[in-house]
């Protein structure tokens, strides 16, 4: 059977292990003579250029279309547009505007027997990923043995956090999630969290706080995201008085403890989610999750062209 990644958890705990272990070893070029289509209806600066790169690094040709060049279901299906690239390439990804439209491709491909994995660059339900990514760049700070420790959410329960949590909860850490009311996980999504964190063996835990101080309290990592997201303009004024309460500052990464570091995905709304300050700091670690996304994408390409054949 083919595999994919339109979310973390399609990934068994051990196979994500392989993933990050790949991402670390020489892989030599299992893509040689291979194409790799990008299909990008959102607009894109560290996702394309890790994955492209991350195509060529093992060997392969990547291609990019932008979301008018393709036109799902405007000049023809997500179905047939999948199927017509897979007679081209040996992989494809997508960055949408609709999480239904991945799995439309994905289902087309399982559905026609052609084996061609698909993967999520992003959607509104999930980043995977960067999570895959998240994940690389907090084993740099405390080595492969991530299990029992523990990381902080502040801010908005977003697609990235949902992947993030999803990836950390595999490897046994546990999450501690502080959002304003009504922005935080959905009952589907805690429940898909936990039910993931069972299923790994783990003993990775997801836990709601009640503020950002309590959040980050004994956490490695802080992590944050973007309050107002593509699609979200028309809110801006409303969330950021939602949020208000919610930035992760210099303080709250002092609250976290000695040793705990800022993580998030960029682009970053100075002022907004995180401070000025936060991001420069000597507890960032931005750039080294922006270096990892070609590493984890170098790897998660690897193990789905190998588990392929």
């Amino acid at each position: 059977m083919t595999r994919h990644l339109l979310e973390i958890d399609d990934l068994s705990a051990s196979e994500l292990a392989e993933v990050l272990a790949g991402a670390r070893a020489p892989l030599g070029r299992p893509l040689e003579g291979s194409g790799v289509a990008l299909i990008m209806q959102l607009p894109s600066a560290r996702t394309r250029n890790s994955t492209e790169l991350a195509v060529v690094d093992l060997g392969g040709h990547p291609i990019t279309l932008s979301g008018a060049e393709v036109g799902i279901d405007s000049r023809e299906t997500a179905e047939d547009l999948a199927r017509t690239l897979a007679q081209y390439h040996r992989v494809l990804c997508a960055r949408v505007t609709d999480h239904r439209t991945i799995e439309r491709m994905r289902d087309a491909i399982d559905a026609a027997c052609l084996e061609v994995p698909v993967v999520n660059l992003l959607s509104p339900q999930g980043h995977p990923v960067q999570a895959i990514a998240d994940l690389l760049t907090l084993e740099d700070e405390a080595g492969t043995a991530l299990a029992g420790r523990r990381v902080a959410w502040v801010g908005d329960a977003n697609n990235v956090a949902r992947s993030f949590a999803l990836a950390a909860v595999a490897v046994g850490m546990d999450v501690s999630v502080a959002t304003p009311a009504g922005h935080g996980f959905s009952p589907h999504d805690v429940a898909r969290i936990e039910a993931y964190a069972a299923s790994t063996g783990s003993g990775g835990r997801l836990e709601s706080a009640v503020t950002p101080r309590e959040a980050v309290a004994g956490s490695m990592a802080v992590c944050t995201d973007v309050w107002v997201s593509m699609g979200q303009e028309a809110e801006r004024e409303a969330r950021l008085r939602a949020f208000d309460g919610f930035q992760v500052d210099e303080a709250l990464l002092a609250a976290a403890g000695d040793g705990a570091v800022l993580l998030h995905c960029l682009p970053a709304h100075r002022g907004e989610e995180v401070s000025h300050g936060a991001l420069e700091g000597p507890q960032s670690r931005v750039w080294t999750q922006v270096a990892h996304r070609r590493t984890a994408m170098r790897g998660l390409l690897g193990w789905l062209v190998a588990v392929g054949r």
